[in-house]
């Protein structure tokens, strides 16, 4: 794979959201790596609470074609009672084995207080049950608030800083990795 298309989903929904900014520090060092690069902010997308029986509804397809040609997917999150968010859930849903199948996936998990381990394991489910390939180093960001300038939207906190950095090479080194064989 000569470039491969790297693009991050951010499951926030806030304004000054420290996830898109891990994000975006994550992307940045996957674009110095060689990959073409986009967001997807869920913000700008109209997804109606997921419906089975109408799965082309709002800006759904649109969704789906972005996430299908991702050679690799960065999932971030906010951390939610020990989870990731429902705005990613309900994304995610609309997706299936067609848009996920094959895909390299890294993940980065942000919280303003503790750690986001129950996070990484829902994320990793779903992810291993649509046959994406999991990057098994994540990226955590604790108390995020502290490491994180929301003024010049930097990463502050260089250990994370170089974590997210690291992600977002392995999403270009390992992208397009196929699952293991059933």
């Amino acid at each position: 794979m000569d470039e491969p298309h790297v693009v991050g989903l951010s499951g926030s929904l806030r304004d000054r959201s420290n996830t898109r900014v891990a994000l975006d520090h994550a992307l940045d060092a996957a674009a110095e790596a060689g990959a073409t690069t986009g967001c997807i902010d869920l913000r700008e997308f109209d997804l109606p609470v997921f419906d089975a029986d109408d799965r082309e509804v709002g800006d759904a397809p649109a969704l789906l074609e972005r996430v299908e040609r991702a050679d690799s997917l960065l999932l971030g999150t906010p951390v939610y009672h020990g989870s990731y968010s429902s705005a990613l859930k309900n994304a995610v849903d609309y997706c299936g084995f067609d848009e996920f199948r094959d895909t390299t996936c890294g993940l980065v998990a942000v919280s303003g207080g503790g750690l986001p381990g129950g996070t990484f394991s829902h994320l990793r489910a779903v992810c291993t049950t649509l046959n994406a390939w999991v990057i098994p180093r994540t990226a955590a960001i604790r108390r995020a608030s502290s490491r994180i300038d929301q003024e010049t939207g930097t990463v502050t906190d260089e250990a994370i800083a170089e974590r997210l950095e690291q992600l977002g090479k392995n999403a270009v080194r390992y992208a397009g990795m196929e699952s293991p064989p059933r």
